[in-house]
């Protein structure tokens, strides 16, 4: 009987990272994991859940953070001593695609008779070609909510059956070796049945003595955040966006978004308090379902009396109503919001309606009413959008600083839109349209690209007014000037913003070197000088346009509610001796 019925495996963004050092840029700035990716979906939580609840094995293991930790971890050796029946490989994030194909034949090679399961957006988006073109690949599962479909399919798994043709949302590799694609019927109109459970995640944890297999990301003990889903899809259609309404409509066959109840938001909110003195992220505009739907969620947290920081974002600015009834069920709030760019042209043509005067009454409230940090974020890379007009959106952030930025609570941030334009948004489907040329689409296009020693490289687009090149340096300039301009308003000390400048000068100097060696005709030669570049390639992929600890939100001095989370450990520790991890005995189930 093997010891786990699924081991679920995240890798790295780039398999090879620790032996082929590259500028992976600023790609990561603005998001809590490293350039590598290290986060893996939150879904995997959900999942796990789902399936132990069905009575299987299901263990996680965040590879990416173990190869994090240690250069000397050897994934193969760890891959070749897992014993399940079945592994699962998360692509849901387009920048994983070279670490999860590279991990799915791995597992190929030391578990040939295994199957593996890769599943997310992306791989939804390329099911077929996941499939066709790359054999270590067995099944695809398809869709926004996965959970039950997975259960199905590890029954069957676990039955040893051979047709997976009732399954619903799967695709797989029928006899002739072509993808067999099911109807992807189970799009659940609720979310009532997915939680975001943590106690599950803490005792998954002991269960496999294996902390850092479950971390979600590098500085995870330092910034525990947590978050919670209010739905799956969007109203909205950002033209990059592959979580947009398009995508949705397109790939996922979900025509609106579905919502979870607002009390059961709440009680993930709660549970979630539990056991973390950190940031609890409300993910998902509480205004996408309408204004009943947040005035009730904002309801039940005032009900529940939620203490820690909470963090709710916002596609358009809120009314000032809203505002004061977030202020008085949240003790603790904060606010994002992402309006891209200042220009109301470019905001409008990326998909955000609305004005700048919309925005900035906004902006006045929400910090009249106590909010204790509101992020801006803007982006480079986006239709309409000059490199001129990416430095005029740094004033303009300096006018918002010079208006607003006294109480220190308004934090803006600039970014690229990078590696790649996300699969199935309305740009990928029409780029024509927006202004873009795509330079490469197919998965094994992008995994290769990967493996470039810049970021320059791994974009796969540019657009009608700007080159990859343009969009490369002003996003280092305006970070730069950025940068600048927060030191001044007391934003960051003025240590950090010299170390972030002094990052950020490397950082374009090592770009220059690779282009340079990047433009040699002589493959030998070009290679020989790529080597000569790499040992330059140390400290320049995390806070070269902003520092990444200005992203982070107040916790607790004390981040874990030990007197709650030991009792777990304890129990779960006597589980494990009297009922060690083993695969499911399906007996006369099959």
């Amino acid at each position: 009987m093997p010891r786990y019925d699924i081991v679920l495996l995240h890798g790295p963004s780039v398999y090879d990272f620790r032996k082929k050092p590259a500028v992976h840029g600023p790609i990561s700035d603005v998001i809590p994991p490293s350039p590598y990716f290290e986060m893996y979906p939150i879904g995997l939580i959900s999942i796990s859940e789902h399936l132990v609840r069905a009575g299987f094995e299901v263990r996680i293991v965040n590879l990416a953070m173990k190869m994090l930790k240690s250069k000397s971890f050897d994934v193969e050796k760890f891959i070749k001593k897992l014993d399940a029946r079945m592994f699962g490989i998360p692509l849901h994030w387009l920048p994983h695609v070279n670490g999860a194909l590279a991990l799915s034949e791995i597992i190929k090679k030391h578990h040939p008779k295994t199957p593996i399961v890769m599943g997310g957006f992306s791989s939804s988006f390329f099911h077929e070609e996941m499939i066709r073109e790359f054999p270590s690949v067995d099944f695809v599962m398809r869709g926004d909510s996965t959970e039950k479909p997975m259960v199905e399919l590890m029954e069957a798994v676990a039955c040893e059956k051979r047709d997976f043709s009732h399954i619903p949302n799967l695709t797989w590799r029928g006899g002739n070796g072509e993808p067999v694609v099911n109807p992807l019927q189970y799009r659940p109109p609720d979310l009532n049945d997915v939680f975001t459970n943590y106690e599950h995640a803490i005792r998954q944890t002991v269960r496999h003595m294996d902390f850092t297999g479950y971390q979600p990301f590098q500085n995870w003990k330092k910034y525990p955040i947590t978050a919670v889903f209010t739905c799956r899809g969007c109203i909205h259609n950002c033209r990059t966006c592959g979580g947009g309404a398009h995508y949705f409509a397109e790939t996922m066959g979900r025509k609106r978004p579905t919502f979870k109840d607002p009390k059961l938001v709440a009680n993930d909110m709660k549970v979630a308090e539990k056991f973390l003195n950190a940031p609890i992220f409300i993910i998902g505009d509480v205004l996408q379902h309408g204004e009943e739907y947040a005035r009730e969620l904002l309801a039940e947290i005032k009900r529940l009396k939620i203490k820690n920081e909470v963090v709710i974002e916002f596609f358009d600015p809120p009314k000032r109503e809203l505002l004061e009834a977030i202020a008085d069920a949240i003790p603790k709030f904060n606010i994002e919001i992402s309006p891209e760019s200042h220009d109301e042209e470019v905001r409008y043509a990326f998909g955000r309606p609305f004005g700048n005067e919309a925005m900035e009454k906004f902006i006045a409230d929400a910090i009249e009413l106590g909010c204790r940090r509101l992020d801006l974020f803007f982006m480079t890379g986006l239709p309409k959008q000059t490199a001129q007009n990416v430095l005029e959106t740094v004033k303009y952030c300096e006018m918002l600083l010079d208006r607003h930025g006294h109480k220190k609570v308004l934090h803006p941030f600039i970014s690229p839109l990078a590696p790649f334009v996300d699969p199935g948004s309305s740009v990928w489907q029409d780029p024509d349209r927006y202004g873009y040329k795509l330079l490469f689409t197919r998965l094994k296009d992008l995994r290769e690209a990967l493996n470039s020693p810049s970021w320059k490289y791994f974009l796969n687009y540019e657009t009608e007014w700007m080159t990859r090149d343009e969009i490369v340096y002003v996003t280092y300039e305006a970070g730069m000037k950025l940068n600048e301009i927060k030191a001044r308003h007391g934003l960051l000390p003025s240590h950090n913003a010299e170390l972030v400048s002094k990052r950020n000068q490397k950082a374009v100097s090592v770009m220059r070197e690779i282009d340079e060696a990047m433009a040699i005709a002589d493959p030998a030669e070009k290679a020989r000088r790529l080597a000569q570049i790499t040992p330059s390639i140390r400290d320049i992929d995390q806070s070269t346009v902003c520092d990444k600890k200005e992203l982070d939100w107040p916790t607790g001095f004390i981040k874990v509610n030990l007197h709650r989370v030991v009792p777990i450990v304890l129990s779960e520790l006597v589980r494990r001796v009297f009922s060690p991890p083993k695969a499911k005995d399906m007996g006369g189930k099959c």
